[in-house]
């Protein structure tokens, strides 16, 4: 007989954005991934190595019980779970085969009460593995804890030895934030929200008539701008991911001035990957949540004065990062407290996934700045939402919104950059 747990709070905040979602979005918290594998590798090799994964990741093994959605749970993981590989000829000929097959992996909903959710197919020639794509749902594991598997199934068809006993999983993660000290740390962060809500000023983005229903989503690539963003850290003593919060809030804020006078703070949610202490930082499962700042932007301040608040602002919401979204959502519907103005993430990965070097030596055809248009897979989250990164020397800052035109979400990266340039020269 199964004993139910309650959800961590990483995978209430995952369950509290999907459980309304109609049948033909039901797909959008599925992530995809394609690993390229070492020449030679064997099929048996890598489904060994998924095994091993699934064993040592409880995340990998657990099914949900979502009957209540408002009292979701998740179920002990399944001890006899096997890992499931599928697997399919690679085309020689199809340089683009492993993107069409993970986006087809990804466009299916899992059913989390009655499959684990994950998925992944082997694309091979003969007997040889040339690439794995890896399908999972946000649930299961977020952008740290996927890249934590990489690293573990590169190290295992290397031939390292597995580590010696099970990796905790998301269920000894709930019970201690459930602990008599969990749920002090949960009231501490509520009153956060609470002190914060009483403060936050009722600045929107704009809207217009015939934006309505909308979602755009463009990446800004620029070498230049992470030089420039380097540069503006190192003046402020804070780190780059506050520089490029800084320069956006402030574009952000501008954009806002098309309707209103500009805001002198802005309401900013920010990623908190809560991964901060020793036992939790390599446990695969999502522990990412949404948490509140309150950045101010006095007019006459510059970027380095900007980065150096918002480094402040950041660290006070990662502290009050674990919360129960449910609580927070009676006490917003309390408070009647508006929406967050916008939304930033500056994607950190694990050390061993940073190639040595990579991230200083910007590839030369990356050195022009482009904005590159997409089509959104998913606009579950913040109406506005900035994800950032420094991806081999280039800072990529990919702008997603819903209700914006295609020339706002466009100015508001361009003016960014701008920002970012300008200062970067004079810091």
């Amino acid at each position: 007989m199964f004993q139910a747990i309650p959800l961590s709070l990483g995978q209430l905040s995952v369950w509290h954005d999907i459980r309304d979602l109609p049948p033909a979005r039901r797909h959008e918290p599925n992530n995809a991934a394609v690993w390229t594998l070492p020449a030679d590798t064997g099929v048996r090799q890598v489904r060994s190595a998924l095994g091993m994964l699934a064993r040592r990741h409880p995340s990998l093994r657990t099914r949900y019980d979502l009957t209540d959605p408002d009292a979701p749970l998740q179920l002990p993981a399944d001890e006899t779970a096997t890992a499931v590989l599928d697997q399919a000829e690679a085309d020689p000929g199809d340089p683009g085969q492993a993107d069409a097959v993970a986006a087809e992996l990804a466009s299916r909903p899992f059913d989390l009460g009655s499959e684990h959710g994950w998925r992944a197919r082997l694309l091979t020639r003969g007997d040889t593995a040339r690439a794995l794509v890896f399908v999972k749902h946000h649930i299961v594991a977020d952008a740290w804890a996927q890249e934590l598997l990489r690293v573990q199934l590169s190290q295992a068809l290397a031939g390292a030895a597995p580590a010696a006993a099970p990796a905790p999983g998301p269920a000894e993660l709930a019970a201690e934030q459930f602990s008599e000290a969990g749920l002090s740390r949960q009231a501490a962060a509520l009153r956060h929200w609470e002190r914060l809500h009483a403060d936050t000023p009722r600045t929107a983005l704009p809207h217009r008539p015939a934006d309505r229903g909308t979602a755009v989503q463009a990446t800004l690539r620029s070498a230049p701008a992470l030089s420039a963003a380097r540069v503006i850290a190192d003046r402020a003593g804070v780190s780059v991911a506050c520089v490029v919060l800084a320069a956006y809030a402030r574009s952000v804020a501008r954009l806002c001035a098309d309707d209103q006078a500009e805001p002198q703070a802005l309401h900013v949610q920010l990623m908190s990957a809560n991964r901060f202490t020793p036992r939790w930082k390599g446990l695969v499962t999502s522990m990412n949540q949404w948490a509140p700042a309150l950045l101010p932007l006095p007019p006459a301040t510059n970027l380095v004065g900007l980065a150096r608040a918002a480094h402040w602002s950041s660290l006070t919401a990662f502290r009050h990062g674990m919360h129960d979204v449910t609580a927070v959502a009676r006490l917003r519907d309390r408070a009647a407290a508006p929406e967050p103005t916008c939304a930033y993430n500056f994607v950190a990965l694990p050390d061993s996934a940073r190639t040595p070097g990579a991230a200083t030596v910007p590839d030369p055809g990356d050195q022009s700045p482009s904005l590159r248009w997409e089509t959104p897979f998913t606009t579950i989250g913040p109406r506005c939402y900035a994800r950032a990164d420094d991806i081999d020397g280039v800072l990529c800052v990919r702008l997603t919104v819903r209700d914006l035109a295609r020339d706002q979400a466009a100015a508001l990266l361009w003016d960014l950059h701008a920002r970012l340039l300008a200062e970067g020269k004079t810091a």
